[in-house]
């Protein structure tokens, strides 16, 4: 016997392609099928019925429950064939019904998803996502291709992200929510379609951000989204006002980013305001 499998605990009905790469103590449940390109660290536990195909690696100590898809081909009608990647950091909890896309051409070639994150049950992540650590995506939360997520972010259930969005670090997304538009670190936003609530204000003080950073990230909010004048030039007001606040010009680089989404804001300045130009201009 494959001295490989005697370091692993393999259930005989699952089936994994002898070209499989596997580490130590590893364990495949009932029902799992595994491709021959499939790369799993140390101690990754697979349930049962997890299906794991394409050029995918799935890092250490991740743990995957039944019937998640991972690595099978983008749904993307532009997808012809090429060898791209998906590659899931440690320490992951995937649960029942969580889909996961590879990259495509058209977007870099590779889906990545950080460490220590929580994809609850039917969570979709599409081709080409880029998922940091610590982010929690809750039942049914559906993510379109390119889509770019940042640290601790949280996305409620339900919600649907439009693809080529971004979502910054730390920010918090209410269940139900459409999301059409860019949004800021540590931004708090609700509603059908998405609008800026606000910032998310528990979220950062339950990860230890000090008062005065938090009412930096207030006054900066306020001048950004409250203030008079185009919005590049209330964010190189920010820049320099609020210079040496690291949340404050992270939020900046943020808004400086390239981008083809509009930033989402708060409702009355969605509804009232058509701001001119700028990075933040939808390109439609």
């Amino acid at each position: 016997m494959d001295s490989r499998i005697q370091e692993t605990l393999i259930h005989p009905t699952a089936v994994v392609a002898a070209e499989a790469r596997l580490g130590h103590g590893v364990e495949i449940g009932p029902f799992c099928v595994i491709g021959p390109e499939v790369t799993l660290a140390d101690n990754v536990r697979l349930k049962s019925h997890v299906v794991v195909d394409g050029i995918t690696t799935i890092g250490e100590g991740t743990e995957v429950f039944p019937f998640a898809s991972l690595g099978t081909i983008p749904q993307d009608l532009k997808y012809k064939g090429e060898k791209s990647r998906l590659e899931i950091g440690r320490n992951n909890r995937i649960r029942e019904h969580v889909t996961m896309n590879p990259g495509t051409e058209g977007g870099g070639m590779i889906t990545r998803v950080g460490d220590n994150c929580l994809f609850m049950m039917a969570a979709h992540v599409a081709h080409d996502c880029q998922i940091g650590n610590h982010v929690i995506l809750a039942n049914n939360a559906t993510l379109g291709g390119h889509v770019v997520v940042g640290d601790f972010a949280i996305l409620g259930g339900l919600t649907a992200v439009h693809q080529f969005v971004r979502i910054g670090a730390h920010a918090m997304i209410g269940g139900m929510s459409g999301v059409e538009n860019d949004v800021i670190p540590y931004g708090s936003v609700i509603g059908e379609r998405g609008w800026l609530q606000g910032l998310n204000i528990v979220g950062l003080k339950r990860r230890g951000f000090k008062k005065n950073d938090l009412h930096a990230l207030r006054r900066a909010y306020r001048a950004l989204f409250a203030g008079t004048g185009s919005l590049s030039d209330r964010i190189d007001e920010v820049a320099r006002d609020f210079a040496g606040y690291a949340a404050v010009e992270e939020v900046v680089d943020f808004l400086r980013g390239d981008t083809s989404r509009a930033i989402c804001r708060p409702r009355e300045r969605q509804e009232t305001t058509a701001e001119p130009g700028g990075s933040s201009a939808d390109s439609g």
